[in-house]
């Protein structure tokens, strides 16, 4: 019976000790994954990469709910932008591809404020982006949690020369959107966007009249990003402005006279007109148009208008006959109606 009662307590000391064994083991591996989670997914650089990733999947709003994403009014005003940026471009439908995303660095600048570096691609061209976060404590007792002390969000800032609308990553804006209602119509027009940072924006005017190059803009920090869209007159915009001319000269031409009225051309004849002037145009003007500083102009430019008429010399009564090419200039300013369609008026 001893020896029985000993093979006993044997057992359960031995199944005691197995359990401590696992228990401990178990809490090994627990703080093992939280040390790896602290590390990974709830340090400052898997905060930061949160952030990359929702952007990279174009998961708008997983992107802006993290903390300090949206810029405060008062981030706003230190860098001397308005507290109501239009919030236009934060859409996923105009982010472009985010790849290759690698943390770089992680530096704690002083204790609980980082700096994170990170690498990525856009369009395929390698880029980089830093990032200031800070440590705002723990939850569940264990793991940190973060905010961006700066928001990661970019603003960019469209100068559109000679228009209001653009393109950016196939979206088209007015920039006299966010205008005032009392605002006074301008040749050139400019707004600012708050923006995901990083990211590629491809930007470019294409309209019936007016054609800007595509140009691919990255934005890679929060500073604000300045880009150009200059708009200028397109082939159809010539074709209709020549049209115009030369209809307009035609007109002028059907004038039975030696100066045609409200025409940039004529003849002064000091003898007797015998029968009717006719007049055609030899050769029209060629147009060019470029920008003023309210409209689209085209400077004096030269044409040639023919007049045969025939006339009788008051010194001798001679008879002849004037079979001539007049030459003369003229210079326009074109404007571009709010329904699209092209307005002249002759300088």
């Amino acid at each position: 019976m001893s020896t029985g009662g000993n093979a006993g307590r044997q057992s359960r000391w031995r199944a005691i000790l197995g359990i401590v064994i696992i228990a401990v083991l178990l809490v090994v591996a627990l703080g093992a994954t939280i040390g790896s989670l602290n590390r990974d997914l709830y340090s400052a650089g898997g905060f930061v990469q949160q952030y990359l990733s929702a952007v990279a999947r174009a998961d708008t709003h997983g992107a802006l709910s993290l903390p300090g994403v949206m810029p405060t009014a008062a981030e706003l005003k230190k860098a001397g932008l308005p507290a109501d940026l239009p919030t236009t471009l934060l859409r996923g439908s105009v982010l472009s591809p985010l790849d290759d995303i690698r943390l770089v660095s992680d530096t704690e600048r002083e204790p609980g404020l980082h700096t994170v570096s990170f690498a990525f691609t856009l369009d395929k061209a390698p880029a980089n982006m830093d990032f200031t976060v800070r440590s705002t404590g723990v939850f569940a007792g264990v793991f940190t949690s973060w905010r961006f002390e700066t928001s990661p969000l970019g603003v960019l800032q469209v100068d559109v020369a000679h228009q209001s609308l653009f393109t950016v990553n196939g979206l088209t804006l007015d920039t006299r959107a966010h205008a005032a209602p009392d605002a006074p119509a301008t040749f050139s027009n400019q707004a600012s966007y708050l923006v995901f940072a990083p990211n590629l924006y491809e930007i470019k005017h294409d309209t019936a009249l007016l054609t800007a190059p595509e140009q691919k803009v990255p934005v890679t920090s929060t500073a604000v990003t300045h880009v150009t869209v200059d708009a200028e007159p397109n082939a159809s915009f010539i074709s209709q402005v020549q049209a115009e001319v030369d209809k307009f000269l035609d007109a002028c031409a059907t004038q039975e006279v030696l100066q045609p009225s409200d025409c940039p051309f004529g003849i002064v004849i000091d003898d007797r007109i015998k029968g009717v002037p006719t007049w055609s145009i030899a050769d029209y003007p060629p147009v060019t148009l470029a920008a003023g500083e309210t409209d689209f102009e085209m400077p004096d430019t030269e044409g040639q208008a023919h007049i045969v008429v025939d006339v009788q010399s008051l010194y001798d009564g001679d008879l002849s006959t004037r079979d001539e090419n007049v030459p003369f200039a003229i210079g326009l300013g074109v404007g571009i109606r709010p329904d699209g369609s092209i307005a002249i008026q002759l300088h």
